[in-house]
């Protein structure tokens, strides 16, 4: 009697709760937004922590890892943590010398092109207008005291004080914008820092609080999901950034031996973007396409050809090889998490979604393998058991 009381009570107040997010769906998505815009540099600055984590661990795999002086131990951490940071920006950097020059020189081009055609343009109207007619009437309206100088001058005037309104509106606007990026970025880093500098102590604490307040079993779970979880996480960012280098490495070379311009740069550009599953090699490919059309259409059409054979090489032998089978989820399943992620939250949804849908794979695919092996061998009154982790 006692647990249909408690049964009931806890129906009632999901109901309750229910109810309330559903009447109230406005107010509190509002509300959400708001938390999550305040905490948006935390949360920045955790996944700031993630993607170094992985290559400050390699650091410390390499800076004596077996050393008993203390000393050793204790700057182990912040070495390898200033050389993680610094590997990455070098590598920003590199890239930014890499794209940067031969973007301009393309704009440059475009104007060089630009500037002849609106010439030719601007000839081929100015020859169908009576500039001698034109003339003449202004002239005739000058003349004759029909121009309300008084109303020139004031719509003038006020055209002149909006445009300078809309010009400071739009300075104020720019420097805010600048001022908040860089202070988010610099809360960002700071508490990756200091997430970084203590990760284990604030795993035991966190371990702590969920082993007090979460049952056993709970608990269990709850550890074998976080595991997964970060084990797809670390295998995908390590295998995406590895077969972005490769794609990038092989694009440069095919493009050098095909005699292409802007080899270097599209280059880096396809590396880059092909740390974007499934569709980010296609955005830097059209990038570039439109670069080399600039010099050549026929270089753009061999540059495309040259892409679709090299994609078909990284998505049948590469990726595969490098990512797919890290992560171990099918090709099918990464096309729709892409898909899907992609839509809800853009191009980071496309780099969540895939590890995510990796670890919920993994997950489904041991509890289905653990439930039908030990479907024949369980007895009637063991249907209801949970099976262990």
């Amino acid at each position: 009697m006692k647990q249909e009381w408690k049964g009931s009570v806890r129906l009632g107040v999901v109901l309750f709760a229910l109810y309330l997010a559903i009447h109230y769906w406005a107010r509190l998505s509002g509300m959400a937004l708001m938390a999550l815009g305040a905490a948006f540099p935390l949360v920045l600055g955790a996944v700031i922590a993630y993607a170094v984590n992985i290559l400050m661990s390699t650091y410390e795999g390499w800076f004596f890892p077996s050393s008993q002086n203390p000393t050793v131990a204790r700057i182990r951490r912040p070495v390898c943590l200033i050389l993680a940071f610094a590997s990455l920006t070098a590598l920003v950097v590199l890239l930014v010398r890499m794209i940067l020059p031969e973007l301009a020189e393309c704009v440059l081009v475009l104007i060089q092109e630009a500037v002849p055609l609106l010439e030719e343009l601007s000839l081929m109207v100015n020859q169908n207008v009576n500039w001698s007619q034109v003339l003449s009437s202004s002239g005739a309206a000058l003349a004759d005291g029909s121009v309300d100088w008084r109303e020139v001058i004031t719509k003038g005037v006020n055209w002149l004080i909006s445009g300078l309104g809309g010009v400071m509106g739009s300075v104020m606007t720019l420097a805010s914008a600048t001022v908040s990026t860089a202070f988010t970025a610099i809360v960002s880093v700071i508490f990756s820092i200091y997430l970084l500098l203590g990760k284990e102590k604030l795993s035991r604490q966190c371990a702590l609080v969920m082993k007090t307040y979460l049952k056993p079993g709970w608990y269990s779970r709850a550890i074998y999901f976080l595991e997964t979880l970060n084990r797809c996480f670390h295998s995908f960012v390590v295998g995406q950034c590895t077969e972005a280098m490769i794609l990038g490495l092989l694009c440069a070379l095919g493009m050098a031996a095909l005699q292409l311009p802007y080899a270097t740069m599209i280059g880096a550009l396809i590396g880059f973007t092909a740390l974007i599953p499934v569709a980010g090699a296609y955005i830097g490919a059209g990038v570039g396409a439109f670069m080399i059309f600039t010099v050549s259409p026929i270089k753009a059409l061999l540059f495309l050809v040259f892409i679709g054979v090299l994609q078909q090489l990284e998505g049948n032998l590469i990726y595969p090889k490098v990512v797919g089978s890290s992560i171990g989820l099918p090709g099918i399943w990464v096309l729709a998490a892409v898909t899907i992620g992609g839509g809800i939250l853009g191009i980071g949804g496309m780099l969540l979604a895939v590890p995510l849908a990796a670890a919920c794979y993994q997950m489904l695919r041991a509890d289905l393998i653990q439930r039908n092996q030990a479907a024949p061998a369980a007895l009637p009154e063991e249907d209801g058991a949970e099976p262990s982790r």
